[in-house]
């Protein structure tokens, strides 16, 4: 994409509702402001969607607010290479960047994942995500995702996660189980955790320790795999986090954007980790990225659209427990114009 070729943006809020109220540590959700870039150029439109981080208070006032400070800079025709110094790690710069990857598509005539180096995309086989809820009530709602083959429980640190994780075992006895912390513990808290997570086949334990207690956990010989989620932001963070986590997971609101999502799996990759990816709930617009760093994964967390009371047109697909990404979709030659 040429640097010298002006762009013209358009960026806006978009207010979504969730089905239900959503759970986890120290939050609770029922809507989310979803910021929407859209960059053009001879006619032809990319998007890029961004939800933002909310443990650093990003908001969609805020994400708005960071791209039009640089709307000059961008108009003028970036490129992802130059955005990510144009822009920190964020949502704002995570729709950008996706927009941008969405108008090269267009002007290629490429899909994005190709653009990106793969050689092919397949269906993902995705988590679902249990927010935080009395056990009975997750159980209940475990035992009714009867097409579910993945589930991630969110814990909080109540003295109820045990029984959390056993009445959603006893009702889904043969689903694959991570369950997730978002920083609920402390290393005692964990310690005394395991045995139950063991005894219910659970099969990944992420961010159990807040950001910036990580070396809290060394030694803790878990027979679990241990996911960093809040303390894995970016590239740089990976090589401090070899030594107590065995997969890193990666969200594009956090690393800022596709370019460095990529990043980030090749070299936690190099550095022995497994990779997973994850959203911060969003439509099928933010999916579409994500699902190219899905293809890279050990574990998807991609079931953004799912939790929402609507998804926009073209909708994903969640089929056998599978995301499919729409045929006209995000990163694809032949999309729908906007």
């Amino acid at each position: 994409m040429s640097a010298t070729t002006a762009l013209s943006l358009s960026v806006r809020v978009e207010p979504v509702r969730l089905k239900t109220p959503f759970r986890i540590t120290g939050h609770v959700m029922d809507k989310v402001d979803l910021v929407v870039c859209t960059v053009s150029r001879r006619g032809l439109t990319g998007r890029g969607e961004a939800t933002g981080v909310y443990y650093h208070a990003e908001t969609g006032a805020s994400m708005l607010a960071q791209i039009e400070a640089v709307r000059g800079q961008i108009e003028a025709g970036v490129t992802r290479e130059a955005l990510q110094d144009l822009l920190p790690p964020g949502g704002a710069r995570n729709a950008v960047d996706c927009a941008l990857w969405d108008l090269e598509a267009r002007e290629t005539g490429k899909p994005a994942w190709q653009l990106a180096g793969l050689a092919k995309t397949s269906p993902l086989l995705t988590t679902f995500t249990l927010g935080a809820d009395s056990p009975e009530a997750m159980g209940i709602k475990a035992a009714g995702l009867t097409y579910a083959k993945a589930l991630k429980l969110k814990l909080i640190g109540d003295g109820q996660d045990a029984e959390r994780v056993r009445a959603v075992r006893a009702a889904a006895p043969e689903v694959w189980i991570g369950v997730d912390a978002n920083q609920a513990f402390d290393r005692a808290g964990t310690e005394a955790l395991l045995p139950c997570l063991i005894d219910e086949k659970v099969s990944l334990l992420e961010q159990p320790c807040a950001i910036g207690a990580d070396e809290t956990l060394a030694g803790l010989n878990s027979p679990i795999p241990l996911a960093a989620d809040e303390s894995a932001q970016t590239s740089a963070d990976i090589a401090r986090l070899v030594p107590i986590y065995d997969i890193i997971n990666i969200k594009l609101d956090k690393s800022g954007g596709l370019t460095e999502g990529l990043k980030m799996a090749y070299l936690a990759r190099e550095h022995g980790l497994g990779v997973m990816v994850g959203n911060m709930v969003g439509t099928s617009l933010s999916c579409g990225p994500a699902a190219i760093v899905g293809q890279l994964c050990d574990v998807v967390d991609l079931d953004g659209p799912w939790h929402l009371s609507a998804d926009r047109d073209p909708p994903a697909r969640y089929e056998n427990g599978h995301l499919v990404c729409p045929p006209e979709g995000w990163g694809l030659p032949e999309r729908k114009a906007a």
